[in-house]
């Protein structure tokens, strides 16, 4: 970046921060993901007049301007690929505002989701979108990748909560879309475009979510399989019933194993997998489908189901539940954390295939994951110093993408695109619609600006995890 480009950032950023020092550079050149990428320089202020005069100076000058949060992408999403300008929107945290009549919530980018859930729930509301990272990740963050968690199951992903948005296009122009009703039916809906666009098409500034009444009660069911295709059997037939569980998790044997080697909360180590069922709604309903599912469960051939009867004792297992991935990344130093959805009909075939790309390929394959709606987290720890290793790895993991597709399913049910799963784009959409979505994107964003790199893989990329 030219020195006189620097110049005129600083004086556009009149009440925020500008880093040019490589030592805070760096501080964003990564995320969980693969890959460092050096900015040019970093952003940070407050103000959107500010961030719409910075994005219509990086139009002018073609520089690419990069959205970032707290940088928990699984899938490259904040990386400054191209360079340019980092605008770090954790800082805009200021604006958490719940509105009981209107059943919304209005909240900054930087705001942490859990901050959210909080704050709904002392007023006896509930904002149900609850990634396993919600303790860390922004609002932001989610809206870009359009984050879901193990509640989807019932009651969908972020885009089904977001009713309108304050963006600042790529042209350096505040809109806003949606507004404050459920029902809104102007024009295309461009709220549900922006959300999930993982920041190709505009930085969100403002967003407007909506609130439901929490539910009274939850129960928890465990229930322990000997057999891994069992255990997704159990899933469909649970479903099929005309049970629909607030969240329902699977954890195979290997995830088991981690999580007791990490921090003992007694899982039974010789079972080959468990699933974890939380029923919500009224106390009686909540009850009698506890019974239900458990009796489900036994007839496809749980060998123990287990019912916590306290808070203390739900709250133990759903904490198993959380130490899976902290537990795996402690048996190997690199963990590749992927995430796919099949329908739910080929869960129990998905997971038979995963077991058989494990044996293939010879790797450290641990599945767990928000299996109730077909979305898996198949994580392979392995070691990226070790390079024959990581082309086992490569291979492991695009024959992961390639049965999702083959299933009838999708690349991505949360962690978003970004650069990890671009090269498989078009075997999932298509040629035509991978062009239909280059075409949105040209129309938006003529000069390619925000987030370039993203999404769309450049011609003959693949997936490369290996340092050659």
């Amino acid at each position: 970046m030219e020195l006189r480009h620097i110049d005129e950032i600083r004086t556009i950023i009149a009440t925020g921060r500008v880093f040019t020092d490589e030592s805070d550079r760096f501080s964003y050149a990564f995320d969980a993901s693969f890959g460092t990428y050096l900015p040019d320089i970093v952003i940070q202020t407050k103000d959107v007049k500010e961030i719409a005069n910075l994005v219509k100076f990086a139009n002018r000058e073609l520089i690419p301007i990069t959205p970032r949060g707290q940088s928990t992408s699984l899938s490259g999403g904040p990386l400054p690929v191209k360079g340019g300008i980092v605008l770090d929107l954790s800082v805009m945290r200021d604006l958490l505002e719940i509105d009981e009549e209107d059943l919304v919530a209005i909240v900054s980018p930087g705001v942490l989701t859990a901050e959210i859930h909080k704050a709904a729930e002392k007023k006896g509301l509930f904002y149900p979108p609850d990634p396993s990272s919600s303790h860390v990740s922004t609002i932001g963050g989610n809206l870009a990748e359009n984050s879901g968690g193990p509640r989807g199951l019932k009651y969908g992903v972020t885009k089904d909560y977001v009713i309108g948005l304050e963006v600042i296009t790529p042209q350096g122009e505040i809109i806003h879309t949606g507004g404050r009703t459920v029902k809104n039916v102007t024009g295309y809906d461009l709220t549900k475009l922006i959300v999930g666009s993982e920041g190709t098409l505009g930085i969100i500034t403002k967003a407007t979510l909506r609130l439901i009444p929490k539910p009274p009660a939850s129960t928890t069911v465990m229930a322990i399989f000997d057999n891994l295709v069992d255990a997704g059997r159990a899933i469909s037939k649970v479903l099929s019933s005309g049970i629909l569980p607030s969240k329902m998790e699977l954890m195979d044997q290997a995830s088991i194993l981690a999580v007791e080697n990490y921090e003992p909360t007694g899982l039974p180590l010789d079972a080959e997998a468990l699933i974890l069922i939380e029923l919500d709604g009224h106390p009686a309903a909540v009850s009698d489908e506890a019974m239900q599912v458990s009796a489900v469960c036994k007839e496809i051939g749980a060998r123990e189901v287990r019912v916590p009867q306290t808070q203390t004792e739900m709250d133990e297992v759903w904490r198993a539940r959380k130490l899976v991935s902290p537990a795996i990344a402690r048996i190997k130093p690199t963990k590749i954390s992927e995430d796919i959805t099949v329908p739910r009909s080929q869960i129990p075939e998905m997971c038979r295939r995963l077991q058989e790309i494990r044996q293939k390929y010879q790797v450290h394959l641990v599945v767990f994951g928000h299996a109730g709606d077909g979305n898996l987290h198949p994580n392979i720890v392995c070691d990226k110093s070790d390079h024959e290793e990581m082309c086992r790895v490569e291979q492991a993991v695009t024959e992961i993408f390639e049965t999702a597709v083959q299933l009838g399913g999708t690349l991505s049910g949360e962690h978003g695109i970004g650069t990890m799963k671009s090269p498989f784009m078009e075997m999932e959409l298509g040629a035509v619609g991978l062009d239909m979505m280059k075409r949105i994107k040209q129309a938006w964003d003529p000069n390619h600006i925000m987030n370039p790199g993203k999404i769309f893989p450049d011609p003959g990329q693949k997936l490369v995890l290996t340092d050659e």
